[in-house]
Parts: C-alpha cells; sequence; structure tokens
C-alpha cells in the first residue's frame, strides 16, 4: 500500500466522468482500492474518489466516523467501499451542511442537498447492495458519487466564488 498524489481543482481530470468498474475485479483495482484507503486517512478525510487520485474509475470510499474524538481513542474506523455506485433515490427534504473536499485543500463551503438517500452499489467481491443514508452519511456519499461524474462541491457555488477558490487552489497548492 501506498499513498497517492491528490489531484487538485481546478485540475481538468477532476470534471471528467469515471467508468465503471467490471468484476471480478483486478490486482490493480484492488490495490487502488487499498491505496485510496491510506490516502483517505492520512489526509486525512471521510472520503476518497478514485477520480481524485487521476483513475477515472467508478469507485469511492467514506468512513465518516473515524476523525470523531471519542473514535480516535480507540481507533474505530467504519470503512465503505463503493463500487459502481447509483443514488436511486433523494429525499425531496434539504438542508444545507458546509463541505470541504481534499481536492479543495483549506476550503469550506455551504452546499444544499437531499437530507437522506438510497444507494445500490458492488462490494469488492461483487455483491449488489442496496441501502438509505441520511445525515452526514448522505451528504458524503453525494459529495463523493458527484466526483464520479466529474462535479466538485464547488460547482454548487456561484461562478465568482468558483474562480476566487480556482486562483486560490493555483496559487497556493499547485505550484
Amino acid at each position: 500500500m501506498s499513498t497517492r498524489n491528490i489531484l487538485i481543482y481546478p485540475d481538468p481530470r477532476l470534471a471528467n466522468v469515471a467508468k465503471a468498474v467490471t468484476f471480478p475485479l483486478s490486482h490493480d483495482v484492488r490495490a487502488l482500492i487499498q491505496d485510496m484507503t491510506e490516502t483517505m486517512y492520512d489526509a486525512p478525510g471521510v472520503g476518497l474518489a478514485a477520480p481524485q487520485v487521476g483513475v477515472s474509475l467508478r469507485i469511492a470510499i467514506t468512513d465518516t466516523i473515524w476523525r470523531n474524538e471519542e473514535n480516535k481513542k480507540t481507533d474505530t474506523r467504519d470503512l465503505w467501499v463503493w463500487i459502481n455506485p447509483q443514488i436511486v433515490w433523494k429525499s425531496d427534504t434539504t438542508a444545507p451542511f458546509e463541505e470541504g473536499c481534499l481536492s479543495v485543500p483549506e476550503t469550506y463551503e455551504e452546499v444544499t442537498r437531499p437530507i437522506a438517500v438510497r444507494i445500490r452499489w458492488y462490494d469488492e467481491q461483487g455483491k449488489q447492495h442496496e441501502a438509505e443514508f441520511d445525515g452526514f452519511m448522505a451528504t458524503a456519499l453525494q459529495h463523493e458519487f458527484d466526483h464520479l461524474n466529474g462535479r466538485l462541491f464547488v460547482d454548487y457555488l456561484s461562478p465568482l466564488k468558483r474562480r476566487m477558490i480556482a486562483k486560490r487552489m493555483q496559487k497556493h497548492f499547485i505550484e
């Protein structure tokens, strides 16, 4: 396992739609998932999508509990691997949530999203799952799955804010 470099906005590769993963998973795809896991925990983040490390595949990982202060003490983790995920339902009720992104360092903005979602995805063994998520997990999933469709949380902001963030990223993080 090794950490990978995380692409920084406005890298054009972040705007590409990722390709579906085929099963059985190759050794390279399994290694990618391991590398993504190490990269996410090292960053530190609560989610990471393959396009963020320059790989155009529909894979995302999340662990929304490990950075909680109580869980840090016991090193409690709850890693989820999402392969070819689809949002099959979104609640009509929405709420704003302050989001950040490993591809947009040191930037936090409020984004309004549905408060609950139903997801269909595959695990590493190729087994299909479907479940409903709400709260922070629903927000994190929508954020990560946006990456698979070439979209970042900054795309929900005004054009002026996006330009300002892109300039700051280029000045401070892409040199």
